[in-house]
């Protein structure tokens, strides 16, 4: 029981990440109205992507130094969960951007396309995708490591021009970006309040704690298949 306290956490959070999510009060902010609770889930998601891919590069660089198989059996498995995480944040964006953009502030579907934090996002999860299609595409395990921790590296560096830079530069839907018409900053500590605080850290913790324990289980799935290469 003492070493699954953080399983028992993350269910805990998650939980209250989704009761609270739905049923706690939240700020009326201008447009965004009660889909702000969507900040409970996208953007939470969102940052667990970051945190595990910031993981996954750890381990590439790890192997990159002592050439040890079970680095990369993590680097690829915290690379795979992050992916993952970044499709249920991209998905839940797109349900936010259809009430936000489309229902309330009557956007066309060709806008939305063009949104540059849309397409940066898009652009960064399909580089991770390459990197599996990468690792599949090698039959010799030591040339498949190494090569795929240099890519590991090459994503994670183009994570920062294709989410954060860019689309900071140019005219965007998302509220606070330059070019838009009115709105908050998506992550401006200002607006969200101690209501939001409430059941956002909690949901950063669990959504982390839920893709770590995700990432352990592929693993050890893995080490047990793998057992002769170690």
């Amino acid at each position: 029981m003492h070493k699954s306290w953080w399983k028992i956490t993350a269910v805990v959070l998650l939980v209250y990440t989704i009761v609270g999510g739905f049923l706690m009060d939240v700020p009326r902010l201008f447009i965004l109205n009660e889909s702000i609770r969507n900040l409970y889930f996208h953007v939470s998601m969102w940052f667990t992507m970051m945190i595990l891919f910031c993981v996954s590069l750890v381990y590439s660089i790890k192997y990159l130094r002592t050439q040890k198989y079970r680095n990369d059996v993590f680097a690829s498995a915290f690379a795979g969960t992050g992916t993952f995480m970044g499709l249920l944040g991209y998905a839940t964006g797109a349900v936010w951007a259809n009430y936000t953009w489309v229902t309330d502030q009557g956007q066309s579907l060709s806008n939305i396309l063009k949104e540059p934090k849309l397409l940066g996002a898009g652009i960064a999860i399909l580089i991770y995708c390459a990197y599996f299609v990468l690792r599949g595409s090698f039959t010799d395990i030591d040339k498949r490591a190494r090569v795929t921790a240099v890519y590991n590296i090459f994503a994670f560096a183009m994570l920062f021009p294709t989410i954060w830079i860019i689309p900071r530069l140019v005219g965007s839907l998302h509220p606070g970006a330059p070019g838009s018409e009115s709105g908050n900053p998506a992550l401006n500590f200002n607006d969200i309040d101690s209501r939001l605080r409430m059941v956002f850290y909690p949901a950063v913790l669990g959504w982390t704690l839920l893709a770590v324990w995700i990432s352990t289980i592929k693993i050890r799935i893995k080490l047990l298949s793998d057992k002769s290469l170690l």
